[in-house]
């Protein structure tokens, strides 16, 4: 049986059951990873930071691979140009599958989170212009502190209690899809260095081949792995940041059903995919990239230094206001109204918890201070900062409206005639009602039942011996 697609499309309201059970999935992978992403991070500090340092400097600087193709990198290189397209390939199947089947494909749907996600990029950087237009410090970090880290936000939920409700975590998760695409737009406009023709022609016809492959229906990963090694070296070589091409490859991925499929192919090889992407790809990244010395002094240039207080102000204060006024204004000037049982209070947390920016974060960062690893370095531990400062703040904030949330949840997963839909989606059909009546009959004829018996046993015990 399956419940039908519910008509309220109040923001923050009620999911459909298909986008709640994907949602569920989604974030339950994306936890784990953050996780996962969270532990990276420590032993990454803890490791730089003691007296094994040298060796953490001398694994993550050591090169590898065929300098006749260009590919003679570093292990931190290959984690942020050859895993993190692994991560970014799995953001462009979330993005296409947003696109035509999640809450993107609706205009009216899909403007409060592009709309949140615009504005949750453009003020972070505004307010780091601001600082070091104030200070005197460098432009180039202005889009740093522009990223949201989907996993590590979800992995400070998965801390702090699970009883946020589903329109709030999916609404966390479409603000982060738009946020990817935009941080991909930054990266392939504003990152990209001096183009070799020849090779972005090669990626491109790569990417032709990879698109009639599966136009034709080809499959076997035998012929899109080796396929996808070439474009992304290709990529790589020619200029463009080689994450690109992962996020190309993902929105070529068909990520609709036909007759007959239980999952699309987007679906499936997400699927497949995201464990990789989330246990091992982002994590291995940030044991590379988050491993910066951290002392006293260094904390404390963190809010001295015009460039690592604009990313941590950007990040804290500009995520924060960025998000909840573009949704507001969103809000205030269209039809779009807030979901009753909820607050703008928890849509200023959530927005405070997109300020945990890490794993783009750190990419912008070393992109944007390449030539300067000394800056580099303060600016990671800047966004470090900023990523804890925000999640302690969304964890204050979340932890004040719990009993709410815990209340709602429970309302989510009510399922009294234990037919595995909640009752929320089938309040509407005649069906479930006729079964919730006969279920309460039989609850009333047995309460009836157990009066009679109740009373004929005090009968006999007020009867005179």
């Amino acid at each position: 049986m399956t419940a039908p697609t519910p008509t309220d499309r109040r923001f923050l309201g009620r999911l459909s059951l298909p986008e709640r059970r994907f949602v569920a999935d989604a974030l339950r992978t994306e936890t784990v990873g953050g996780v996962l992403l969270l532990v990276a991070a420590v032993v990454a500090l803890v490791w730089a930071n003691t007296p094994l340092k040298d060796s953490y400097a001398t694994i993550r600087d050591f090169h590898i691979g065929p300098a006749a193709l260009g590919l003679d990198l570093s292990i931190q290189h290959w984690a942020a140009d050859g895993l993190l397209a692994i991560f970014f390939f799995v953001a462009g199947i979330e993005l296409k599958r947003e696109l035509v089947a999640g809450e993107l494909r609706d205009p009216k749907a899909a403007a409060l989170p592009v709309a949140a996600a615009i504005c949750g990029m453009a003020a972070p950087a505004l307010v780091y212009t601001l600082v070091n237009t104030l200070g005197d410090g460098s432009m180039d970090g202005w889009a740093v502190p522009t990223a949201t880290d989907i996993a590590f936000a979800l992995a400070v939920l998965a801390v702090i209690g699970t009883s946020l409700p589903s329109a709030l975590r999916a609404f966390l998760l479409t603000l982060a899809v738009v946020d990817d695409l935009f941080a991909i737009l930054i990266i392939a406009i504003f990152f990209t260095g001096d183009l070799n023709f020849a090779a972005l022609g090669g990626a491109l016809a790569g990417l032709a081949v990879f698109w009639l492959l599966l136009r034709k229906g080809v499959r076997g990963w035998y012929v899109y792995v080796p396929l996808a090694l070439v474009i992304w070296g290709l990529m790589y070589n020619s200029g463009v940041h080689a994450t690109i091409a992962g996020v190309a490859m993902g929105l070529m991925l068909r990520c609709t059903t036909r007759d007959g499929e239980e999952h699309s192919p987007g679906e499936h090889i997400e699927h497949l995919v995201r464990p990789i992407s989330a246990g091992l790809a982002v994590p291995l990244f940030a044991l590379f990239s988050a491993g910066v010395a951290i002392s006293g002094g260094a904390i404390g240039n963190v809010f001295t230094q015009p460039v690592t207080l604009g990313v941590v102000l950007g990040l804290v204060v500009g995520k924060a206001i960025g998000i909840f006024g573009g949704t507001w204004l969103t809000a205030r000037f269209t039809k779009a109204e807030l979901n009753p049982d909820l607050a703008w209070a928890d849509v200023f947390a959530v927005a405070t918890l997109a300020g945990i920016g890490f794993t783009v974060s750190l990419l912008i960062g070393e992109l944007a201070f390449a030539g300067d690893a000394a800056l580099t370095d303060e600016v990671k531990a800047a966004v470090l900062v900023g990523s804890l400062i925000a999640a302690v703040l969304a964890s204050v904030l979340l932890k004040l409206r719990v009993r709410k949330y815990q209340a709602l949840c429970a309302e989510e997963e009510r399922d009294e005639d234990q037919d595995g839909i909640p009752d929320i989606y089938e309040e509407h059909m005649p069906e479930y009602h006729l079964r919730m009546a006969d279920i309460y009959e039989r609850k009333a004829a047995e309460h009836r039942e157990r009066a009679r018996l109740a009373g004929a046993s005090r009968g006999e015990a007020d009867r005179p011996a």
